[in-house]
């Protein structure tokens, strides 16, 4: 997956960047790397998708809603500007961890710490809901 990432320059903020100025100097390339990506995830998800464990034997989970609700409103919406502000998303920024610059270092620790003072947020609505 890395290596894709990184062929495909969706590693580069720059890139990342010009494809989302669509009034200004747009670069289609990363629209082509998402197309080849959906085209090969149907692919393999049409093959996974009866199994009821994974190669190595591990559960393979689905998402069993397919509701839009304000969680998932307000996680793309996060998304989407910390992706327009950076260039940045979590995938490509963790396969840029190699290259050792500052400011891909600085966005990796701002989304793991993110993830470690909202994690505990939703587990304790999860208990209070299921109970």
């Amino acid at each position: 997956m890395a290596t894709s990432l990184v062929a495909a320059h969706v590693t580069d903020p720059r890139m990342v960047l010009g494809f989302l100025d669509v009034f200004g100097q747009w670069n289609p390339a990363i629209a082509y790397f998402m197309v080849g990506s959906i085209a090969s995830f149907s692919v393999v998800y049409r093959l996974v998708r009866p199994r009821e464990v994974a190669v190595l034997g591990d559960e393979i989970c689905v998402p069993s809603s397919s509701a839009i609700d304000a969680r998932m409103v307000g996680g793309a919406a996060v998304f989407g500007v910390g992706w327009g502000l950076t260039g940045l998303c979590p995938g490509p920024a963790i396969a840029s961890i190699a290259t050792g610059g500052v400011s891909i270092l600085a966005f990796v620790a701002a989304m793991a710490a993110a993830m470690l003072i909202v994690q505990p947020t939703f587990t304790r609505r999860a208990a209070r809901s299921a109970t």
